[in-house]
């Protein structure tokens, strides 16, 4: 069947399955959008269409910290070949509504992106065979090409960490170094410490730990993370439909370490932006931030407060398993896929757009410093970013990174509803039992409702 004859149902399962969550989404908030949710094409930014080129490149980017520089690169490659490419980027959290929107147009986008196998049931039916292309070639692991069968629908093409970024300076502040830090008891008793002589130090322990829609990613996803990769762990699995939720009471740990040593009250939550967790850092206001990799040219370079010798980035303990020799949570959610109902002629030209990214020189280093990506292609070259390095470092000590298993989330309603419980919680108006329920009884919701689909 074709897939744009089956649109209104594939919509309907993108909604109820969708998972691209910001990371930055892993999709920041850090950057203005090209377009919001329902901004046309045409309002996006476009390198110069006016070539002979057979065919042209029309990419939804998902990550709004990388904007410009898909902006310019995309300009370059424009100039180099003649092929003209379009770069929407969707707003923060955002993502899988404008996905909807897009490629219900005439010009939809012919390079888009699942977050892992359960976004990819929602869009599998629009998705081309990279079996055999050039850019399959290059990747460094098969375990970065995202199957269905024995077909390659989607390309991993970046690697993330995240976890705490710390502020060095502020934490010898207040009398400590990383070193103290081992464990989630460590960190516990660091931050209510820092708690306890706030109005002294000047500062808190953790940034705001924000459930606006730019924010709440962080901890209805990444840290939400932690209690489903142990509890897989323990058991032996990487997927299921029924979620014991035998970590949950860590969860709540971490989460009320979170927001009862922030700089502002637990009530406030609801309002509380990404912007305003990552404003709140770089002013100095918090030792501790939980975001990812993504975040370095946020932080680090021109106009930016820090340098490399301020920050660091240490593993979330929620006080499970062997701590001492926990990583940072590395992974990949983002995975290239080309629009196989577009024409062979853009089809032919999105493929060797996203092959030039991972193999010319202009490509790998706008990837590597531009962007901060660590990418899975022979030819990447070495980022410098200071937390991608972090965790190679901590990866070559033994370390074992706890891997990113919320892609195997039933779907965004399940998320939304634990976000909705956490904001509660956090606002005293819910119990942490209303957590559990959204966490577990959701879970289960969710998996019945994607095995009928």
């Amino acid at each position: 069947m074709n897939a744009k004859k089956t649109l209104s149902l594939s919509l309907a399962s993108a909604m109820a399955l969708g998972l691209l969550a910001g990371c930055g989404s892993s999709a920041s908030s850090a950057a203005a959008s090209t377009a919001d949710s329902t901004a046309p094409a045409a309002d996006s930014t476009s390198t110069a269409a006016s070539s002979d080129a057979a065919g042209k490149v029309y990419y939804l980017n998902f990550k709004p910290e990388q904007d410009e520089a898909w902006q310019d690169l995309a300009a370059k490659y424009t100039e180099e070949t003649g092929v003209p490419v379009t770069v929407v980027t969707a707003a923060s959290g955002q993502y899988e509504t404008t996905l909807m929107s897009e490629m219900a147009k005439s010009d939809a986008p012919t390079l888009f992106q699942v977050n892992g196998p359960v976004g990819l049931a929602s869009w599998k039916d629009y998705c081309y065979d990279l079996s055999g292309s050039k850019i399959a070639g290059e990747l460094t692991s098969d375990s970065y090409a995202l199957k269905d069968g024995d077909a390659t629908l989607g390309i991993g093409y970046v690697i993330e960490s995240y976890g705490l970024i710390t502020n060095k300076s502020l934490l010898e502040k207040a009398g400590y170094s990383v070193d103290d830090i081992k464990s989630f008891a460590d960190l516990k008793k660091v931050a209510e410490d820092i708690t306890a002589r706030k109005d002294e130090l000047g500062f808190a322990a953790f940034t705001s730990a924000g459930m606006d829609g730019s924010s709440d990613w962080r901890f209805k996803t990444h840290l939400a993370n932690l209690p489903i990769y142990f509890e897989y762990q323990a058991d032996g699995i990487n997927n299921t439909d029924a979620i014991k939720g035998t970590y949950l009471d860590n969860y709540k740990d971490i989460f009320d370490l979170y927001i009862n040593n922030s700089t502002c009250d637990p009530a406030e939550l609801a309002g509380k932006t990404g912007d305003d967790s990552r404003n709140e850092f770089l002013n100095n206001e918090a030792v501790f931030f939980q975001n990812g990799s993504w975040e370095y040219t946020n932080l680090v370079g021109d106009g930016k407060p820090f340098t490399d010798d301020d920050l660091t980035m240490m593993p979330i303990y929620i006080g499970v398993g062997d701590e001492a020799n926990q990583g940072l949570c590395t992974g990949t959610e983002n995975y290239w896929c080309v629009n196989k109902e577009a024409s062979e002629e853009d089809i032919n030209a999105t493929l060797d757009f996203i092959y030039w990214c991972v193999s010319s020189d202009e490509g790998t280093k706008a990837m590597a410093d531009d962007m901060g990506f660590v990418i899975p292609f022979k030819a990447a070259a070495e980022s410098p970013n200071l937390f991608v390095k972090v965790d190679n470092e901590m990866t070559a000590e033994g370390k074992t990174p706890v891997a990113w298993n919320f892609s195997t989330m039933p779907s965004e309603n399940w998320k939304n509803g634990v976000g909705s419980a956490l904001t509660a919680y956090a606002a005293g108006t819910g119990s942490w039992d209303d957590v559990v329920t959204a966490f577990v009884d959701g879970w289960a919701t969710e998996a019945a409702l994607n095995a009928a689909a």
